[in-house]
């Protein structure tokens, strides 16, 4: 039975290449037509495959439902939270997650520093969508046009002198993250709190949401901060493992850009 169901699956990645005939479906499997056929008969019958009026076959409309229906059931705090906790553990530092909506980034979950020093973030709050490291990341995810039509929109606050003034400079800022991978925010909007950040990525690769590490200086200095950066990225890989069920696009690795000379 387990090699029946094994040779039903290997179907549909072929499938997804495109429409294949029953020969073509044969030779993949290594099997005669008569068991292709069988197969394909009963990924007919489950909707998961779609004889098309040229014999040959592509995925069924079910299965594009069911993934659909699957992603909209996956909770990326409730995945993420154990992997925070971890992080938090591992640090000792406020860990955030924070997802992209309707024009604002959000906080929505939030695992509090063993430290005295507490930050005033809260769940549900949305973040300083110009200088917060996580809106970096999220608002750098977006498709080009998208990007540079909210970045005109935006309101430039020079919370302090490190806040990012203009447009022009926000999306310089936003094409340097998409390129590197992960964000900073050290100082930009309060002068004592330093972030760090890197994003999950759901199946497709694109960033689902953005987890951060926080710490005031009286703590740590941000280039001490910074040394956590290989910590948070492979933190936000292991998420985005569980999210997807399976290595981002853009697996991240330890590089020379993980311990920047310019904290920037």
């Amino acid at each position: 039975m387990s090699q029946t169901v094994d040779r039903a699956l290997s179907i549909l990645p072929l499938l997804a290449e495109g429409p294949a005939d029953l020969g073509q479906v044969a030779d993949r499997l290594g099997v005669h037509k008569s068991t292709a056929l069988r197969l394909l008969r009963t990924l007919h019958e489950h909707g998961l495959v779609h004889r098309q009026s040229d014999q040959r076959y592509r995925l069924g409309a079910r299965l594009f439902a069911l993934a659909q229906e699957a992603v909209e059931n996956l909770d990326v705090r409730e995945i993420a939270h154990p992997h925070l906790v971890r992080l938090n553990e591992q640090c000792g530092h406020t860990v955030h997650l924070a997802v992209y909506e309707e024009h604002e980034v959000l906080y929505i979950d939030k695992v509090e520093s063993r430290y005295p020093v507490r930050m005033y973030s809260r769940i549900g709050k949305p973040v300083a969508i110009t200088v917060a490291a996580v809106a970096k990341l999220l608002l750098a995810d977006l498709p080009e046009p998208e990007r540079r039509a909210l970045a005109e929109k935006l309101d430039y606050p020079m919370y302090t002198a490190r806040s990012i003034p203009n447009a022009p400079a926000f999306l310089r800022e936003l094409e340097k993250v998409r390129e590197q991978g992960w964000a900073t925010d050290l100082g930009g909007h309060e002068e004592s709190i330093n972030c760090v950040a890197a994003p999950v990525r759901g199946a497709d690769g694109r960033a689902v949401a953005a987890m951060s590490v926080s710490a005031p200086n009286v703590v740590v200095t941000a280039d001490e901060l910074l040394t956590l950066l290989p910590l948070v990225r492979r933190t936000a890989d292991a998420i985005s493992r569980d999210y997807s069920g399976k290595p981002p696009k853009d697996q991240l690795k330890d590089h020379p850009r993980d311990h920047p000379k310019d904290p920037g």
